[in-house]
């Protein structure tokens, strides 16, 4: 790996250590190198507090070598005023000479303006080095400004035979398991890694989930349940005020504690929904069932992201999953079950 890319992955994996603290923004790493040592280095900590370039500036008590050093970082630097002054103002007021960047900013109030203005002060500056990696960092980030819209992961478990629910001619309620104990721990990182999680109502009314994250440290996501009519009473789990829950429906908008309410027209619903979501800056959503909802998101395209277990077992009839064209797609065995990942290229 050569230097730039060796200090590219540093600014990547410092800037992951601003996960699920820095949203709305994007999460940021930079590195100052003088003769061939990292001499500071910073990360965006947390949303409304300095920026990883001015985090990595401070670090260095030495003006004069700034002025000999090059800055590295994962994402163009800012050249706007927002809730801090601008990085390239800094960049710029401090002389450093050369700057690399790992990929381009999507932002409207930044894309390209923060290379343009370095550029015009004299500063050399590098582009695209390991981009796909810092792409893939602040996927949601991207997804969010460039679709207007949240990033859309897909999560469901199936059956070797292809089914994901055992049929309920009865109306009989609770989990028909699929996969191993052992991925449990899994989803819920899945879950607090994500700003919200969305469910169906035939899902709530035959599971009875709570959605939140159990098995581990880490933050619950926002809970948002589809129910056009009302139907979910206030008894199940998902109601319970536990978390902050959005009940998307044809009928109301009412506020209860952390129960919200919402009225939407249910003409075009994914969009309807994506639209909401945007405007309320959720830049990511895990969609967990059921099927009927799950397709949909298939259907009309709109996901990034589809992760789906195939436990070992067979229901031998029931409910079929989804249907998914997979053709770029990567496989991992976890706690016993299969585990495959598909992108929406």
């Amino acid at each position: 790996m050569e230097a730039n890319e060796r200090y590219i992955k540093r600014c990547i994996d410092l800037a992951k250590k601003g996960f699920a603290h820095v949203a709305p923004n994007p999460m940021v790493g930079c590195v100052i190198v003088y003769e061939g040592k990292i001499i500071g280095e910073g990360y965006h900590r947390k949303y409304g507090e300095a920026h990883a370039e001015v985090n990595a500036i401070n670090a260095v008590n030495d003006d004069e070598r700034l002025k000999k050093s090059t800055l590295y970082v994962s994402l163009e630097p800012c050249a706007h005023f927002g809730k801090t002054p601008p990085c390239s103002n800094l960049i710029i007021e401090k002389k450093i000479p050369k700057v690399v960047i790992g990929c381009v900013d999507p932002y409207a109030e930044v894309a390209g303006k923060g290379i343009e203005k370095l550029r015009k002060a004299g500063i050399e500056v590098v582009l695209g080095v390991l981009e796909d990696e810092c792409l893939e960092l602040n996927k949601r980030f991207f997804t969010f400004h460039k679709k207007k819209r949240p990033y859309i992961v897909l999560k469901w478990a199936q059956t070797l035979d292809g089914f994901m629910d055992r049929d309920r001619m009865n109306g009989e309620q609770g989990v028909n398991w699929i996969t191993s104990p052992a991925t449990k721990q899994l989803t819920d990182t899945w879950r607090s890694e994500e700003m919200a999680i969305l469910v169906g109502k035939n899902t709530v009314l035959n599971d009875n989930p709570k959605l939140t994250v159990r098995t581990l440290l880490g933050r619950n996501p926002i809970r948002l349940v589809i129910d056009k009519n009302l139907e979910i009473s206030e008894s199940y789990h998902v109601m319970n005020g536990e978390v902050l829950t959005y009940v998307f429906n044809q009928h109301k908008t009412e506020q209860k504690g952390k129960l919200m309410y919402v009225k939407l027209p249910f003409i075009e619903l994914l969009q309807e929904m994506m639209t909401w979501l945007y405007g309320w800056e959720l830049f990511s959503v895990l969609v967990e069932g059921g099927r009927t909802t799950l397709q949909h998101f298939l259907d009309e395209g709109v996901w990034d992201e589809s992760r789906i277990y195939i436990g070992d077992t067979f229901f031998n009839g029931g409910l079929k999953a989804p249907q998914i064209a997979v053709r770029d797609f990567q496989t991992e065995n976890y706690g016993g079950d299969k585990l495959i990942i598909v992108k929406n290229r």
